[in-house]
C-alpha cells in the first residue's frame, strides 16, 4: 500500500466529482432505467416471489391462441365475438368481480360492414347483432363495474365504436403507456389531461373503483389514492414493480370461460372472480408485446388459472420472454396500487451524491493500491453494493446501480492514469534506478516508506552463501575477452536465478565469485534450508551447463560453495553519498573460509554445524571433519550435504557410511582402522583419499597424547 499525499486526495475527489457528474447527467439518463432492469432481473433470480397467484387482487381474461383455435371463434372475425364476450362478462360480474377493464378495443362493429350482400350491405343484413353485447355494456357501466379502453393520440386515436361509447357513457379510460428513450416501459402514467381536466389512466381508475376512492393530486404534485402517496421519480408516473416477473397474475382463457358459461358452472366464476379486478386483454405472440424492466430477467404472461370446461391445450410449457403482453403491464399497475408496492426511486440530489461517493471510495482505493488490488477492490465493492441494492429493491426501494458502478469504474481508470502520468513518476524512477543494484524487497521497502535509501542496519539471523569457480584463472587465460564475458554471464545468470528463486539475495559478484545471503532483506524463517537447496541446485545446474551449453564446452568448470548460518548486521552500509545493502559479521567470514576449505577435501559444498542445526532432518549429511579456519581460534564441525533425505544415491550412502566409520576411528586414535575404512572408498571419494593418507602417516608416526582431531587450515 503506497503513501498518499494531499495532491492525491484532491485528485481522487476531483475525479470522483467528474465521473459522478458525467454518469448522472441527462444524456446518460438511460442508465437509470438500466438499473431498474438489472435490479428486477437480479431480484427475480436471487430472491424470487413466493406469493401464491391465487391471492392476486387482479386477474386476466386472455384472448389467446386457444381462443382463436376454438369454435365458435375459430375462423371468425373478432367483430362477431361480441355476443359471447357479453355473456362471459355477465357471468364474471355475477361471480362477484369488483370491476372489469378492457385492454382490447373494438373500433368497429359488424353492423357497420359495407360489404355488398345481395341488394344491400352485409351490415344492414345483421342489424341488431350487437344488441345483447351493448345491453351488457350498459348494465355493467351503470353499476360502475366496467371501464373500456382507448388510445389517446393527436394523429391516430383508437376508440371503441360509437355504439359502445354511448352504451358506457363516460366509462372509457386511456391505455397509453410511458416509454423511455430506449423504448422500454418502466413507468406508467397516472392520469391524462383531457379538455384541461386530469382523467385517471385505466389501471388507476380500476384500482380507485375497487377501493371506492378517487385519486387526488396534492400541491407538490404527489398523487394520493386511498391514503397511499404514489412515489413518482418522473412526475405523474408510477414506477412499475414486477415483483412476480408476471407469474403473480392468474390468467384464464376466454375460450374456456365461454365454454364454462355454456356449462352453466356459476360456482367456478364465483371461485375465480369473487372480489377480483378483471382485465380483458390479448395474449398473443405477435400482438401488443411490450418491453419492460423484466426484459433482462425474462417475464411471463401470467400463470394459467384453473380450468372449468375445456381440457388444457397440449402445448409446451409457458416460456419466459423479454417482451410481455401489454395487459400484464396494466395488471401490474393495479396490483402495485392496491398493495402499496410501487417502486420508490432515489432521486436528485441523492442519486448523484451516492454515485460520487462510490466513485470517490474506488478512486482512493486506486490511489492507495496497485492497479490489480484496486481492480479487485472495485469488484468486491461492486458485488457488496449490488447485494445491498437487491436487498433494498426487495422492499421496493431502487438504489442507483449502473451509475455508481460505471462511474467508479471510470474513476478507477482515471486514477490509474493519473498515477502513471503524475503520481508514480518518483516510484518508477526509484525502481528503475536501483533495480540492478538492490534486491526487489529492498526497493519495495523504499517505495512503501516514500524515502530514499539511507545508512543504517540491523541484526538478523541469516545464512551466507559463498561460491567460487575452481581454477578459473588458468581457464580464463585460454579464452578471448568475448568468450570469457559470455561464459561468465551465462554462469552468473544461471546461479543468480537459482539463488533468487529460493529466496536469496545476491549481495555482490567478485570476479567469478558470488556472495549471497538468505534471510535478508526479506525475512525467511527457513533461510538455512533454502540456502542448502539452492547450493545443491547450483551444483546440478553447473553440471547441466558443462554438458549442454556451447560456452562451457571443453572447460569442465567446477565450483566450491560455503554455507554458514548465524547473526549478522544487514542494511545500507557505506558512505553518506554511496552505499550498498550488504552484510557484515564473523558469520560472513566463516562462510568464505568454508568455501575455500572445499579444495582440501575435494568437495563441492561445505556447511557449518550451525547451518546443519537450522535445517532439521530435511537433508542427508556427511560430517567431513572438525576444522579451525584462518582467523578463528574455535574449531568448527563441517558437513557436506548429499541430497534431500531419502533421495541420496546408493553410492553416496556407501561412501558416507565408510567415511563415518573412518572418522570415528580417526577421532579414537585408531589410525590403522581409519586408514582401512577410508581406503575402501578412496578411489571414488577425494575426501576419503585425503583422510586415508593422513591416517597412514599417523599410523607410522603417532601423535602426542594431547593431540586433538581438529584440522587447522593454513590458507583461505
Amino acid at each position: 500500500m503506497r503513501r498518499i499525499g494531499r495532491r492525491d486526495i484532491v485528485a481522487a475527489i476531483l475525479i470522483a466529482l467528474l465521473a459522478g457528474a458525467v454518469f448522472t447527467s441527462p444524456p446518460l439518463q438511460t442508465l437509470q432505467g438500466l438499473s431498474l432492469d438489472i435490479l428486477t432481473a437480479l431480484r427475480g433470480k436471487i430472491i424470487g416471489d413466493r406469493r401464491d397467484p391465487a391471492t392476486s387482487p387482479v386477474v386476466v381474461v386472455a384472448i389467446d391462441g386457444e381462443t382463436y383455435d376454438t369454435p365458435p371463434f375459430k375462423g371468425s372475425p373478432t367483430q362477431t365475438w361480441t355476443r359471447e364476450i357479453g355473456r362471459v362478462l355477465g357471468s364474471i360480474t355475477e361471480g362477484g368481480a369488483k370491476v372489469i377493464g378492457f385492454d382490447v378495443i373494438f373500433p368497429s362493429s359488424i353492423e357497420q360492414s359495407e360489404i355488398p350482400f345481395g341488394d344491400a350491405s352485409f351490415g344492414s343484413r345483421v342489424r341488431g347483432f350487437d344488441r345483447d353485447y351493448l345491453i351488457a355494456l350498459r348494465r355493467l357501466s351503470d353499476s360502475g363495474k366496467l371501464v373500456l379502453g382507448e388510445i389517446l393520440s393527436n394523429d391516430h386515436p383508437d376508440r371503441p365504436d360509437r355504439a359502445q361509447q354511448v352504451a358506457v357513457k363516460s366509462n372509457i379510460r386511456a391505455l397509453n403507456v410511458h416509454t423511455d428513450s430506449d423504448d422500454v416501459i418502466r413507468r406508467m402514467p397516472l392520469s391524462f389531461s383531457i379538455e384541461g381536466q386530469p382523467v385517471p389512466a385505466m389501471a388507476v381508475e380500476l384500482a380507485a373503483r375497487a377501493l371506492g376512492a378517487k385519486p387526488e393530486t396534492g400541491p407538490a404534485g404527489v398523487t394520493n389514492l386511498s391514503g397511499y402517496a404514489i412515489p413518482s421519480a418522473v412526475p405523474n408516473t408510477l414506477t412499475l414493480n414486477f415483483r412476480g416477473m408476471g407469474r403473480d397474475v392468474p390468467t384464464y382463457s376466454f375460450a374456456d370461460l365461454r365454454a364454462c358459461v355454456e356449462k352453466g358452472d356459476t360456482d367456478f366464476f364465483r371461485r375465480a372472480f369473487d372480489g377480483k379486478i378483471v382485465l380483458l386483454g390479448s395474449i398473443l405472440t405477435f400482438d401488443d408485446r411490450k418491453l419492460t424492466s423484466m426484459r433482462l430477467g425474462a417475464g411471463h404472461d401470467g400463470t394459467p388459472g384453473p380450468r372449468c370446461a375445456l381440457p388444457a391445450p397440449a402445448s409446451s410449457p409457458q416460456q419466459a420472454r423479454s417482451a410481455v403482453a401489454g395487459v400484464f403491464v396494466h395488471a401490474t399497475v393495479v396490483r402495485n396500487l392496491l398493495e402499496h408496492d410501487a417502486v420508490t426511486e432515489l432521486g436528485s440530489p441523492w442519486r448523484p451524491i451516492l454515485t460520487i461517493l462510490f466513485a470517490a471510495i474506488v478512486a482512493l482505493a486506486a490511489c492507495l493500491l496497485a492497479p490489480t488490488g484496486a481492480a479487485i477492490t472495485w469488484l468486491s465493492l461492486t458485488i457488496a453494493y449490488a447485494v445491498v441494492a437487491v436487498s433494498t429493491f426487495a422492499h421496493a426501494i431502487a438504489l442507483p446501480l449502473t451509475e455508481p458502478v460505471l462511474a467508479s469504474l471510470a474513476a478507477l481508470a482515471m486514477m490509474i492514469g493519473y498515477r502513471f502520468v503524475l503520481a508514480d513518476r518518483d516510484e518508477r524512477f526509484l525502481r528503475k534506478s536501483f533495480a540492478l543494484y538492490l534486491a526487489p524487497e529492498v526497493i519495495e521497502t523504499m517505495v512503501a516508506s516514500g524515502k530514499m535509501p539511507a545508512l543504517g542496519g540491523e541484526m538478523r539471523n541469516v545464512t551466507m552463501f559463498f561460491s567460487d569457480l575452481s581454477g578459473f584463472s588458468s581457464i580464463a587465460e585460454t579464452m578471448t575477452p568475448g568468450e570469457l564475458v559470455t561464459l561468465m554471464n551465462e554462469y552468473l545468470s544461471a546461479m543468480t536465478d537459482i539463488i533468487e528463486g529460493h529466496g536469496g539475495y545476491v549481495d555482490k559478484y567478485i570476479g567469478d565469485s558470488i556472495v549471497a545471503m538468505f534471510g535478508a532483506p526479506a525475512d525467511d524463517p527457513a533461510h538455512a534450508r533454502n540456502a542448502v537447496r539452492a547450493a545443491l541446485k547450483c551444483h546440478e545446474k553447473l553440471a547441466e551447463l558443462n554438458a549442454g551449453n556451447p560456452a562451457f564446452a571443453g572447460h569442465g568448470l567446477s565450483h566450491r560453495i560455503g554455507l554458514n548460518s548465524g547473526e549478522a548486521v544487514v542494511g545500507n552500509i557505506g558512505s553518506r553519498r554511496r552505499f550498498n545493502y550488504t552484510v557484515m559479521s564473523d558469520t560472513v567470514n566463516v562462510a568464505s573460509r568454508l568455501e575455500g576449505a572445499n579444495k582440501y577435501y575435494g568437495t563441492a559444498i561445505m556447511a557449518s554445524e550451525a547451518t546443519v542445526a537450522q535445517t532439521g532432518d530435511i537433508f542427508a549429511w556427511r560430517e567431513l571433519d572438525a576444522i579451525r579456519v584462518m582467523g578463528r581460534g574455535e574449531a568448527i564441525r563441517v558437513f557436506e550435504p548429499l541430497a534431500e533425505r531419502g533421495a541420496e544415491s546408493a553410492e553416496q550412502a556407501k561412501v558416507a557410511a565408510a567415511y563415518a566409520e573412518g572418522l570415528t576411528c580417526w577421532r579414537a586414535r585408531e589410525f590403522a582402522k581409519a586408514a582401512d575404512a577410508f581406503d575402501g572408498v578412496a578411489k571414488i571419494d577425494p575426501a576419503s583419499a585425503l583422510f586415508a593418507k593422513r591416517a597412514k602417516v599417523l599410523t607410522e608416526n603417532p601423535p602426542p597424547p594431547d593431540w586433538t582431531p581438529v584440522n587447522t587450515l593454513e590458507g583461505k
